[in-house]
């Protein structure tokens, strides 16, 4: 079983930043990697960006490249996103998702077997 809650979400301002958190527990040692995923009111789930645990490589959508940096801590279980130059267009809540090792893209939702419950970001303005 494995157990991953986000927190770091909140108000900002459009340029400002935010760094969101996902702690990661139970059965971690299963996850191979790691991603943030972001769901906009009446939209569709959506890629942001995924961390490899064991070769440390980022993989970001097109629309947060150079503006969002994920990271993670494997010894603590978790991870993190760091969002700069934040939008209105940002405005979405925001979920970790853990991905087993296998087959499957780095990109996909379905891919990932382990979801936190989401954490609320608003860009104003």
């Amino acid at each position: 079983q494995v157990q991953m809650e986000e927190s770091g979400g909140g108000l900002v301002q459009t340029g400002g930043s935010l760094r969101l958190s996902c702690a990661a527990s139970g059965r971690t040692f299963s996850i191979y990697a790691m991603g943030w995923f972001r769901q906009a009111p009446g939209k569709e789930r959506a890629f942001v960006a995924a961390l490899n645990w064991a070769g440390g490589i980022t993989y970001y959508a097109d629309s947060v490249k150079g503006r969002f940096t994920i990271s993670g801590d494997s010894a603590k279980k978790t991870a993190y996103l760091q969002m700069s130059s934040l939008g209105p267009e940002e405005t979405a809540v925001y979920y970790c998702a853990g991905k087993n090792f296998g087959s499957g893209s780095y990109y996909n939702l379905h891919d990932y077997a382990y979801w936190g419950q989401g954490t609320q970001v608003t860009v104003s303005s």
